[in-house]
């Protein structure tokens, strides 16, 4: 069993904060284990909820215009999300039960090694960006945490619930090709930096 197997596992009989209670499926992360991409949303769903998977609902369907539009199949890229069991009416989480999801997704980071982040809405932004700053501030935007680059963006349920927010994201994504070709670029140069390095000794 790999480690992301086994912390899936674990995040299917998480009890560490309240939302345990109300769920009815936890949510762990899908995709490929091998994926230099990474998408992080908010909360499970509805539909999420209902299924134990992320972003099958709405929202996800937009997701999977929005890889299609880009070139990219879901099943070559992971999913995640901040929280992995939904709120209570679909609420926005509270710190303390994002406190308690934390070191799934570090764990999930340290396995998967992505090069590029995308964080879906403002809570996964937080995670990776200085605060202080809005999503309309920030989307489009990268920062580079430990060999990664991290891409702020809109969570697709934003845009279903304002159309006019489409095109941004449309837009957003089509940056992220060339941002992974950038990330993949650099992870070589370092590689290569390192051999070097060591042939020295």
């Amino acid at each position: 069993m790999t480690e992301i197997e086994t912390l899936n596992g674990e995040v299917r009989g998480c009890q560490r904060c309240r939302l345990a209670q109300t769920r009815k499926l936890a949510v762990p992360g899908e995709g490929s284990e091998r994926a230099d991409l990474l998408f992080i949303g908010e909360a499970p769903g509805f539909w999420e909820n209902e299924q134990g998977r992320p972003f099958v609902g709405p929202a996800g369907q937009l997701l999977d215009e929005l890889l299609a539009l880009i070139g990219v199949k879901r099943a070559t890229v992971y999913i995640s999300n901040v929280v992995k069991c939904r709120p209570p009416g679909n609420r926005e989480p509270l710190p303390d039960e994002i406190a308690a999801c934390a070191g799934y997704l570090d764990r999930l980071i340290a396995a998967l090694k992505p090069k590029v982040v995308v964080t879906l809405g403002r809570y996964s932004m937080a995670r990776f960006f200085p605060p202080g700053k809005s999503m309309k501030e920030l989307h489009g935007k990268v920062v580079w945490r430990d060999g990664m680059a991290c891409v702020a963006m809109y969570h697709p349920a934003a845009v279903l619930r304002q159309a006019s927010l489409r095109p941004v994201i449309e837009a957003d994504f089509r940056t992220i090709p060339g941002i992974l070709a950038q990330a993949k670029a650099g992870a070589a140069q370092q590689e290569q930096a390192e051999a070097e390095q060591l042939s020295l000794f």
